[in-house]
């Protein structure tokens, strides 16, 4: 039976150091093995670093007030009766966890104070790392676990002035919160509160396990908080919290209760424990201690169940024996995990091998000119359209294209409301995407309203013609048309183009993410692979440049020589618009030459005081007036006309309301005519000079480009001398990895046969015999 026994804690033990090669494997190479261990979440001034050494049966860290732990501490400890003193190995994720390097207490508590050090010194992070400093231990009071020790969380006080702190907390609060994604973990929830329903630390822990049930939850500082208890009753509620009060279903179903007496082991003189043993001597009083408090205040003994949750010692009985079977029945499922991981491995060699096996210049040769291939594939396919990238990953909403390439903005520097834009709320790329682009910007101009005229610039425009001084309204409505299309119309040519360009290089990430889904991606041809990523930049820069130069030719030429011809197409809006002004002052012309002659001044005079003293006729249409007289008063009254309409036009140059609004209808129609052609036009060449090209131009120039590279030093393309030692560096790091895989699985088999074994063993034993 003894043999049995022996023979059972041998196994164990073996299992704890496959445990720890596993974890350690795990940490390198990222890998989603199932190995238990147990998280210390809480915050800085919870006593996390001195549950743990307490947990461990020796002090070894630096322990105190601030930030102390800037980097989490993997520990995996393994009890050895036969080790006097803690034997202390350090391992680095830069070589084999089991050929980590043996150190001492002094040099371990060193190389952690110089790494919190460093990681506080180093202003361009954020202080913190989430990589573990990993050590093994062998102690005679060491438990069988494997416990990771986190950075304290921190709530800092609000207001610029703690800006710095702020930002630490939101760090060591993501890094906790990334190291609690592990499910295999269990998370040793730490809360120093006399009052449960303050749950300062469990609010960042239930954002990972809501409902606890991967959580144990520990109160520490026990001794502090027994004083402070008034009524019997509030221990009873302390000791036993109502369900309410806890949400979820926590390991161990109640609270554990810890104490660690405060006091570092060492020989100085502000030292108070001379060994480790003394130290855990005291533990163990500060135990005893902690129940007698208890009772007394109660009036009454502990239960046996209320006994099994107070002090460091029951709460490391509970995680050695939880991690234990934990342990346990994880080994069946990490062998086929271990299986799958070998055989990935495999794969990943024969790829290296292959790799190098090619590094020759005609089937690189080759292997370039299928990449091309295939990459145009990938981009016309964008363009047409395709579902096969992931909108989430690549695409991108009216808003954000709006950041990142560029918003269309008016000479008021006002966008349009991205809502009221067809699929803005929806995550696109390639060809919807400069569709959504394009139809944004026909929504956009389309809308544009000619900017207002003022009376300064209709007389600044009318100037003084080259033989004569009188006033040209046509010309002057072309000068203010063509002047106020060309400041509206150009920084909208800009921003078409750099919002498209913007589309189409968004393009290339999107077309290396399809090849590396469909495993014809370079992998290791960075340079080449940058090569082409240049040229294809290269190529959509030089020909929006282009595009958007043939797109301000015809703005140009639109703005610097008015054709009429463009812009009679509304011709009827602008004879309504005339009419409906025009006819008033030709009513109040004709009432007035009826009446009496009077000097060009005061006819204007008395034009206005008939438009207000006759505002029943201002209605009536020339032909209507013109009917209701003899012929003779017509002919004068045609000759009254001409001479007002000279004196308003031409000798005149006091402007007068109907030469205002005459100017004005002549720009607006000017400037209109000019919104159609240049939002026809615009369309039309980026959709003819930069779409298209990057169909039926690129693919040829991207050939050349290649062909040109090839008929060089092809070192210069591929870098074969480095891809070539970068290659033999991967094949010996997988081989070792190989190895180190091959090797763990063969001892997680082994382990479960014997396990195996030794459950036939003993239903045999416990079988009555015959």
């Amino acid at each position: 039976m003894e043999r049995g026994e022996e023979a059972k804690c041998n196994d164990m033990h073996s299992l704890y150091e496959a445990y720890n090669e596993l974890h350690g494997l795990a940490q390198e190479l990222q890998t989603p093995f199932d190995a238990p261990a147990v998280l210390v979440v809480g915050h800085q001034t919870d006593g996390k670093s001195a549950l743990v050494e307490a947990l461990m049966g020796f002090q070894f860290n630096h322990v105190g007030g601030g930030t102390k732990t800037r980097r989490p501490i993997t520990l995996h400890m393994k009890y050895n009766p036969l080790c006097e003193l803690p034997l202390c190995h350090l391992a680095s994720s830069d070589v084999d966890p089991t050929l980590a390097q043996e150190k001492s207490l002094q040099e371990i508590q060193s190389f952690i104070e110089a790494e919190n050090m460093r990681l506080e010194r180093e202003s361009n992070s954020n202080q913190f790392s989430a990589k573990e400093i990993i050590i093994k231990v062998e102690f005679k009071y060491c438990p069988n676990l494997t416990i990771i020790d986190t950075p304290g969380l921190i709530a800092p006080a609000p207001g610029r002035k703690n800006r710095a702190l702020q930002d630490q907390a939101r760090a060591v609060e993501s890094l906790v919160r990334a190291k609690m994604q592990h499910r295999e973990f269990i998370i040793l929830c730490l809360e120093d509160c006399s009052d449960w329903s303050n749950a300062t630390t469990r609010r960042v822990v239930m954002q990972i396990d809501p409902e606890l049930k991967r959580t144990i939850i520990v109160s520490t500082k026990l001794d502090t908080k027994i004083p402070q208890f008034a009524r019997a009753s509030d221990v009873e509620v302390f000791l036993s919290p109502p369900a309410c009060t806890l949400d979820g279903f926590i390991l161990g179903v109640s609270p554990f209760f810890t104490s660690v007496p405060s006091g570092r082991v060492g020989t100085g003189h502000d030292s108070v424990y001379s060994s480790n043993e003394e130290f855990k001597q005291a533990i163990f009083v500060r135990e005893m201690e902690d129940i007698t408090s208890l009772e007394e205040k109660l009036g009454r003994s502990l239960s046996k169940q209320e006994r099994s949750r107070i002090g460091v010692s029951k709460l490391r009985s509970f995680l050695e024996e939880l991690l234990q079977k934990r342990y346990m029945d994880s080994v069946p499922m990490i062998i086929p995990l271990l299986e799958k991981e070998y055989c990935s491995t495999t794969r990943k060699l024969n790829e290296i091998n292959k790799e190098l096996s090619t590094l020759d210049e005609v089937k690189l040769k080759e292997k370039g000119r299928v990449f091309h291939d295939l990459f145009l594939t990938k981009l016309s396919l964008l363009l047409k359209g395709t579902v096969v990238a992931p909108p989430d990953k690549f695409g991108e909403t009216l808003q954000d294209e709006r950041i990142n390439g560029g918003a269309f903005v008016g000479t008021n520097g006002l966008q349009f409301p991205h809502k009221l834009i067809p699929n803005a709320g929806m995550r696109l790329y390639g060809g919807a995407q400069y569709h959504r682009a394009m139809a944004e910007f026909r929504f956009v101009v389309g809308g544009i309203k000619c900017p207002p005229i003022t009376r300064e610039e209709i007389v600044n425009a009318c100037g003084v013609e080259d033989i004569h001084d009188g006033t040209n309204y046509s010309r002057t409505a072309c000068v203010i048309a063509v002047a106020k299309a060309r400041d509206t119309f150009e920084p909208f040519l800009h921003q078409l183009g750099c919002r498209l360009l913007h589309i189409l290089k968004r393009l290339l990430p999107i077309s290396i993410y399809l090849l590396q889904k469909e495993g014809e991606y370079l992998s290791g041809h960075e340079v080449f692979l940058r090569r082409v990523a240049s040229a294809f930049n290269n190529f959509a820069e030089s020909t929006e440049r282009a595009c958007r130069e043939k797109c301000m030719e015809d703005l140009v030429s639109t703005t610097r020589y008015v054709t009429w011809s463009l812009h009679n197409k509304n011709r009827a809006g602008l004879r309504q618009f005339l009419d409906s002004f025009g006819s008033t002052e030709q009513s109040a012309l004709l009432t007035n030459s009826l009446s009496m002659p009077l000097c060009q001044e005061s006819s204007f005079v008395s034009v206005a005081n008939e438009k207000h003293d006759n505002k029943c006729r201002t209605d009536v249409k020339l032909s209507q007036v013109a009917s209701g007289v003899d012929s003779s008063s017509s002919v004068q009254t045609t000759e009254t006309r001409l001479a007002d309409l000279l004196d308003n036009t031409l000798w005149n140059r006091r402007l007068a309301p109907s030469s205002e609004r005459i100017v004005y209808a002549l720009v607006q129609q000017i400037f209109h005519g000019i919104r159609e052609y240049f939002l026809a036009s615009a369309e039309l060449k980026f959709n003819c000079f930069l779409l298209m090209p990057v169909v039926d131009k690129l693919p040829a120039l991207l050939r050349e480009d290649l062909e040109s590279a090839f008929e060089g030093d092809l070192d210069n393309v591929f870098d074969i001398t480095n891809l070539r030692h970068s290659l033999s560096q991967q094949k010996s790091d997988t081989e070792i990895e190989m190895k180190r895989i091959k090797k763990l699985k063969e001892k997680f088999k082994l382990i479960h046969e014997q396990f195996i074994s030794h459950h036939v063993m003993s239903s045999l034993s416990l079988a009555p015999s015959a």
